[in-house]
């Protein structure tokens, strides 16, 4: 659209930003930044011109302002805005016409140019867009509506130059589709004579491919893609390709629902000899098959006391077991285990029957059976991709054979992969046609491009937003710790109602960790990461979200969360939220790299809100959550004396709570930081009031959910330390080679430092194209993590330290070499170990306390005075040292002479790392001189004085 903006403004500035201020909602043509440039260019005309216009019509009370499009006169139409008041002064009025084009539809050619198509207002709520291509091959057309894309933009299609007889291909199944769904396109063979067509489909499933002849010329093709990725599609006519084939989907799993189940079937062998180490938890063992690999593998205690392994065998013959203790081998380690034929797990041998792999029905139990008896030893794992997340149900019959069950809630196309010793069995993936009743699920979505934040650097200020509504600020606290190890409180402020941010000046660059707490408890989201510097890596995996519209909600009521966008760099974040009823979402960027969204639905029941960055589900998504009904008289309750501080695990605890008036049902339960749930006992004191008793089992954070009728009541659930609850996941680091590049069949590991971060839950995930075998075992530091990939692809290892991530998690692992197992869809390996409390071997049976990882280079270090080369007796000798460019450190100056240290040194700090050092010596001789800036001698130390 073309606008036409007529103005009459008085010589003005304070008029200018009244305008811009209150108007700004009418122009929704332009961006802010736009009204701004347009607001400069309004001054510098008004300036110039001093004559005045009647065209339009002003009188004593304001000043008139028009907008209409194009060929409208300027004060007609309907599109008057309301006059501003008039500021006091002379008046100087003009007239100008500012022409703006706001692009609504753009088209990318496969040039990278930039072409627009015509829009035509159809009238009746709807446009057309007509286009004449320029070039052939793919196009991507974006069409937007108030600068955002609306829903499926950008649009791919494909542009042929061929003239008729030639045969060409056309249709959305060529670039794009959905897993699990039929994607379409469409031959045209018109006039192209005699010979063969042959079409193929390849990429990360097999998909099954279906031709229907139009009888006029065209063959419409359906394709149906069992996982998402890249897909090539070969169209050939008498062997050769037509034009533009093979072509490239991009399939991806948008809207799929996933679930999945691992049976356990390994081998348990005893260890030769007898093996009766009293230390368990400080052993770990692995397997190293004949052609070499290795793997980790689990240490059982046998009912002889003796010691055992339980592993998958994947190769026949002779083993070598590993086990070790902090690191040593134990008496007859390497210990040496033969593997038979029938022993090695087999896909091919598994059986598969019944008719529930073959079509289903939603809201029942589709059955069958899987036969592991020929199949000799392996784990056997089962999951169901479609277009709901289907209950599984497995039942062992304890012969070898499984009962497995599962149960949809809409119908559709089902993808159910059946891997058995890491390979699939004959058959797998199988596609399950499902039909039925749906639950009438209601989905909305929207999607927002996302900026990269420009980069902060050492001295800028640095601020990091978040929204939470109903806290007290000073019940909040910040801190932020530098990659040197150095922790500082940080500065919090509101910046409107409910809205806060932490302010810092960083002083090194690298990865900041911002701790952010309420009541002494991470806040959701914290600990954050905060790069000074560039960006090291981005992508889904970097987006955090947090909030309470993640966790519950009430119907009819805005649920809110933040997602911080910061550490992914640019790309599109797409928010979606399905359930039994459509939700209005509201969102709201704050242009610093983080965000706020807020939805209302109208009906409760159960929800998932999915969040994507760049098409892949950020760490922890989609959130299921429970929409609760309206609160009613929910709201009257009142909780009192809840306790703050001072509860024990094992020791009981209670609130009250007055019901003020309201009628109904009171229940509540305790939820501890593993997860488990537990009831509270609930006993009425009165008709007003009663009270709430629980036993906390563990420390650490528990979440007592109180409800009234079925419904939260205001503050529910509430969040209660036990125990000291000195576990943090901001003191927690992650380190080694595991968390870089990897190579299939190679055992690799990483070390995760608890030190000093107190005693809590440590749970290690590992997900990725192939189920890893994985173990956690003590060692000084805090505790080794050992996996071995068997199948090229990127793995994400999530960490978290009492249910949150620890800065860096989850971390993107990159695997190259071979495929030792048969890839399918993203596979969870998990290990779950209680840690202790543990602080740093250099400072055992001290106060704990940890040097910061001090960054600095000695040799940068200068040093200049006469007290470097003589020394007077008696007498205060001086020389200065200048550390201002080596870095953060300590200085350390020592002088040994003649008959021992020297009397005394004096060191003064005069700002930004220059010293002046003083000594006085009582001894004719020789001494020597030395200054370290930490642990490393600087230019000229050690230095030879002669008193």
């Amino acid at each position: 659209m073309v606008y036409l903006f007529h103005f009459e403004l008085p010589v003005n500035e304070a008029t200018w930003t009244c305008f811009a201020t209150a108007y700004r909602p009418y122009l929704k043509c332009l961006t802010l930044s736009e009204v701004d440039a347009l607001a400069v260019s309004v001054m510098h005309l008004s300036r110039a011109y001093d004559h005045v216009h009647h065209e339009a019509t002003t009188d004593d009370t304001g000043v008139a302002v028009h907008i209409g499009s194009a060929g409208e006169t300027a004060d007609g139409g309907d599109d008057v805005i309301d006059k501003v008041t008039r500021p006091a002064g002379p008046i100087t009025t003009f007239l100008s016409f500012f022409y703006v084009n706001t692009k609504k539809a753009e088209i990318t050619m496969p040039s990278g140019k930039r072409d627009l198509p015509s829009i035509e207002d159809n009238h009746d709520g709807t446009v057309s867009l007509k286009y004449g291509p320029k070039e052939e091959g793919l196009h991507e057309l974006f069409v937007k509506y108030n600068g955002e894309n609306v829903q499926g933009s950008p649009f791919k299609f494909h542009v042929d130059s061929i003239t008729s007889g030639h045969i060409t291909a056309y249709g959305p199944g060529l670039t794009h589709g959905v897993s699990g769904e039929p994607s379409d396109f469409t031959i045209y063979t018109k006039g192209a004579g005699a010979g063969g067509l042959s079409l193929a489909v390849e990429g990360p499933s097999k998909a099954e491919i279906s031709c229907h002849d139009n009888k006029d010329g065209t063959i419409s093709v359906t394709y149906l893609p069992t996982a998402p990725g890249e897909y090539r599609i070969s169209v050939k006519f008498g062997d050769k390709h037509i034009k533009g084939s093979p072509y490239n989907s991009k399939v991806t799993g948008e809207g799929r629902k996933r679930n999945q189940i691992s049976v356990g079937s390994c081998s348990e062998v005893s260890l030769p000899g007898k093996v009766l180490d009293k230390d368990f938890r400080l052993l770990n063992a692995s397997i190293q098959a004949p052609s070499g690999l290795e793997e980790p593998c689990f240490l059982k205690r046998l009912p002889n006391g003796n010691l055992g392994i339980s592993f998958t065998p994947r190769e026949i013959g002779q083993h070598v077991v590993s086990v070790k203790k902090m690191g040593q081998h134990i008496v007859n380690s390497p210990f040496k285990i033969t593997v038979g034929e029938r022993e090695v797990g087999d896909a091919k041998k598994v059986k598969v029957t019944g008719n529930g792999l073959k079509e289903g029905k939603t809201q029942v139990e589709n059955l069958f059976t899987v036969d592991t008896r020929s199949a000799g030893y392996g784990g056997l794992s089962l999951s169901i991709e479609g277009p709901s997340k289907a209950e599984i149900q497995c039942k062992d019959n304890e012969d070898g054979t499984l009962n497995i069950s599962y149960r949809p809630t809409e119908p559709g196309y089902y993808i159910v992969n059946l891997k058995f010793a890491d390979h699939h069995v004959d058959g797998s993936p199988f596609t399950v046609k499902v039909t039925g009743e749906g639950s009438n699920c209601q989905r909305e979505k929207i999607e927002r491009k996302r900026e990269a934040v420009p980069l902060t650097e050492v001295g800028s200020n640095c601020k990091l937003t978040f929204k939470m509504p109903g806290v007290l600020p000073y019940d909040l606290s910040a801190t932020v710790t530098s990659p040197g190890s150095i922790t500082e409180d940080a500065e919090i402020n509101e910046i409107e109602d409910g809205l806060y941010a932490v302010h810092f000046v960083p002083k090194e660059l690298g990865v900041h960790t911002v701790s952010v707490r309420y009541n002494e408890v991470h806040i959701p989201g914290s600990p954050f990461q905060f790069t000074v510097g560039p960006l090291n890596d981005g992508g889904a995996h970097r987006v955090h979200a947090g909030g309470s519209g993640l966790e519950r909600g009430e119907q009819g009521q805005p649920c809110e969360f933040n997602v911080w966008t910061r550490e992914a760099g640019p790309g599109s974040l797409a928010i979606s939220v399905e359930g039994p009823s459509k939700a209005e979402i509201d969102f709201k960027d704050r242009k610093d790299g983080s965000c706020y969204v807020s939805y209302v639905v109208n009906e409760p029941g159960e929800y998932r809100i999915g969040i994507k960055f760049n098409d892949q589900h950020i760490p922890d998504s989609p959130y299921k959550l429970f929409m609760s009904p309206a609160m009613g008289d929910a709201h009257k309750l009142e909780i009192a004396q809840f306790p703050t501080s001072g509860v024990q695990a094992d020791y009981p605890a209670q609130f009250m709570v007055r019901k003020n008036g309201a009628v109904g049902q009171l229940d509540a339960k305790v939820v501890s930081p593993s997860g488990t749930e537990d009831d509270c006992f609930i006993q009425s004191i009165d008709q007003d009031m009663y009270s709430v008793r629980f036993m906390p089992r563990d420390n650490g954070v528990h979440n007592i959910h109180v409800k009234f009728n079925g419904v939260h009541i205001p503050g529910s659930p509430y969040r209660l330390k036990v125990g000291k609850g000195d576990a943090d996941p901001a003191a927690v680091h992650a380190t080694g080679s595991g968390l870089g590049d990897v190579k299939t069949g190679h055992k690799t590991d990483f070390i995760v430092d608890t030190c000093n971060a107190g005693a809590g839950t440590l749970a290690v995930t590992i997900d990725g194209p192939s189920k890893v075998s994985m173990d956690c075992t003590e060692v000084e530091e805090g505790y080794k993590v050992r996996y071995t990939p068997l199948v090229p692809g990127e793995y994400y290892i999530s960490l978290k330290y009492n249910s949150y991530h620890i800065v860096g998690s989850p971390f993107k692992v990159v695997c190259t070499g071979e495929d030792l197992a048969e890839r399918g869809p993203q596979e969870t390996s998990s290990v779950v170990v209680e840690t202790v409390h543990k602080v740093s071997k250099s400072h055992k049976g001290g106060s704990g306390v940890v040097l910061p990882h001090f960054k600095s280079n000695a040799s940068l270090v200068t040093s200049k005075g006469m007290g470097l080369k003589k020394a007077y007796i008696g007498k205060q000798n001086l020389f200065s040292i200048s550390a201002g460019d080596a870095g953060n450190n300590i200085l350390f100056v020592g002088i040994y002479g003649p008959k021992g240290p020297c009397e005394e040194i004096f060191i003064k700090h005069m700002k930004q790392n220059n010293y002046q050092v003083s000594y006085i010596v009582r001894e004719r001789g020789e001494y020597i001189l030395l200054v370290k800036w930490g642990d490393d001698h600087i230019p000229g130390s050690p230095f030879k004085i002669e008193a």
